[in-house]
């Protein structure tokens, strides 16, 4: 009986210990390029307001990330299959996601808005201006179902895997506007093309069932304890100005 209960203890023993060290390590899913919130440098290097958030949130926390590049189309149920332990990739948080997974407290509040061509007779985006017109978004997100729901009945919705199609497209003629996150457009467009592009029909971000509570960093339902460890550290970050710095280096003023 000794003899049993000793093994036994040792096999909690090692179990224990194995994960601990799992949870040394936490891999972090983030889909690319999405600028200025996660691309690579020229050398390859994964950098951006989420990647630099997120490698010092684990610096907080006392863990390693490791980020593992996903396409968004399956993105969740890349998490939900254990690939990765956490999203953090300019996700909303909205009611949908939310019967999926769990959700950190948000960490950033961006607006959408729509992008044209600098010589565009687009000037306020309805269904009388949109009528015939190519719209292009990013398959599957927020700015996708807003879309396809409002315009999807008289314009073509173009869906992209990544900005970066999107923006191709509109280099080609091919899409008359694109709706997009206000700092991937800004970054991708407005900065990078050089007065070729503008912002038209203002920021948008109403109504919430479309656009959510923020951007918030995804795990598994199970996963609340991982978690708290997250919004703890996230809360720290804030109260030492570290967030503060990383938001003013990717968007140019401190988060109001």
């Amino acid at each position: 009986m000794k003899k049993l209960l000793s093994i036994t203890l040792l096999g909690a023993a090692l179990l224990t210990g194995t994960v601990q060290a799992q949870e040394e390590t936490v891999r972090i899913a983030v889909d690319v390029p999405y600028e200025p919130m996660e691309y690579r440098l020229p050398s390859g290097e994964l950098t951006g307001f989420d990647i630099e958030l997120g490698n010092a949130l684990c610096k907080e926390i006392g863990i390693d990330c490791e980020w593992v590049v996903q396409g968004w189309d399956g993105i969740i149920p890349g998490l939900l299959s254990r690939k990765y332990d956490a999203i953090m990739s300019s996700m909303t948080i909205n009611e949908q996601r939310r019967k999926q997974v769990l959700f950190s407290d948000p960490y950033f509040m961006p607006p959408s808005a729509w992008f044209v061509p600098a010589k565009s007779d687009i000037r306020t985006p309805a269904k009388e201006t949109l009528e015939g017109k190519s719209i292009g978004v990013q398959r599957g997100t927020l700015q996708d179902n807003y879309a396809t729901d409002m315009y999807g009945d008289v314009a073509n919705i173009k869906r992209y895997s990544t900005a970066g199609d999107m923006v191709l497209d509109m280099e080609s003629n091919r899409l008359d506007i694109v709706f997009l996150d206000f700092p991937v457009g800004k970054s991708t467009l407005i900065d990078s093309e050089e007065g070729n592009y503008k912002v038209v029909g203002g920021m948008i971000t109403e109504p919430k069932k479309y656009f959510g509570d923020g951007f918030g960093i995804a795990f598994r339902q199970r996963d609340k304890e991982l978690a708290q460890k997250f919004n703890d550290a996230l809360a720290t970050l804030k109260e030492k100005g570290t967030y503060d710095e990383i938001f003013q280096k990717y968007f140019g003023t401190k988060k109001q």
